[in-house]
Parts: structure tokens; sequence; C-alpha cells
């Protein structure tokens, strides 16, 4: 299978690419969304892109890239009781939700906007950019990917 690009939304306060970097390597956990879950479980493969995106922050955007580092598996949230993420409809022999291990790449130089994103022609068809979309992970197409990252080298608008 051909490699395949994401953007996975994080808010800062609770895990930021900085915190990333520190680790190195994070799993993914806390996905309460079947077309989330269903991503991790049929698209996603180990060596895939992300953008990073700092999301319900003063300068949402796009902050780093990263790649899935795992295939998906259980995620042990669901079935911690202390947990925020704790499903007790999700039985161990019958997980409901999955995680997948999420690899540090770089920090961007700069934040790539949501403002800069919204106003860029070219990326109307970004699923970021939907009217509605609340979703934590979207699929972002290769030309996507590519024209998101060489806004890193333009100055500022």
């Amino acid at each position: 299978m051909s490699k395949r690009y994401w953007l996975m939304k994080s808010e800062p306060e609770e895990f930021s690419i900085d915190a990333l970097e520190k680790v190195g390597v994070e799993p993914w956990s806390g996905v309460r969304n079947y077309q989330v879950r269903n991503s991790m479980r049929d698209d996603m493969q180990v060596g895939d892109g992300v953008l990073f995106y700092h999301s319900s922050c003063a300068e949402p955007g796009v902050v780093g890239v990263a790649e899935i580092a795992s295939p998906a598996r259980p995620d042990p949230t669901q079935f911690d009781p202390r947990s925020d993420y704790h499903d007790p409809g999700s039985r161990t022999d019958a997980p409901r939700w999955l995680l997948v291990d999420v690899r540090f790449r770089r920090k961007l130089r700069r934040t790539i906007t949501l403002a800069e994103l919204k106003d860029d022609a070219t990326l109307e068809e970004f699923a970021l950019l939907r009217r509605g979309n609340r979703l934590s992970v979207l699929p972002v197409t290769k030309a996507q990917w590519d024209h998101i990252l060489g806004l890193e080298k333009r100055s500022r608008p």
C-alpha cells in the first residue's frame, strides 16, 4: 500500500508538539469517534506522514511533522475506569477503540495558521476547512501535504 498522509489535532495544553519531541513516540489514545477509529484500523500504515496540528489555542495551526509508528491496536484507556476515556461497554475480547503510535519527525520553523490555510485557494478541498468538520484525525492528499509544507518556507502573511 502506498504512503498516506494525515492531519492529527491536539490541544497543546493536553499534548503539544514539544511534548511529542520530548518523548519521541506516543500512543494516540483517547479517540472516541468511529470514523477516526476505522481510519486507524483500515487505512493508516507505519510510515504514513502526519501534520501535527495545535487546536483550541490562541493560534491554531500546523506546527510539526510526525509519522505513524505502529499498526492500530486496542486503546488501553477504554478499559481503565480512572481514565477520562473509559468505555464500560468495551470488552477486552472485543475492544471498541484503537490507537496508533505517532513518532516525532520535526517542528516546523513557523506555525502555518488556520487563517493562512483558509485564505489559500489551493486548499479549498482540504478536509480541515470543511464546514462542521470536528474530527481529530483527517486525511490529507499528497498534493495538500506538499503544498502545506511548502508554505513553511514563505514569510508569514
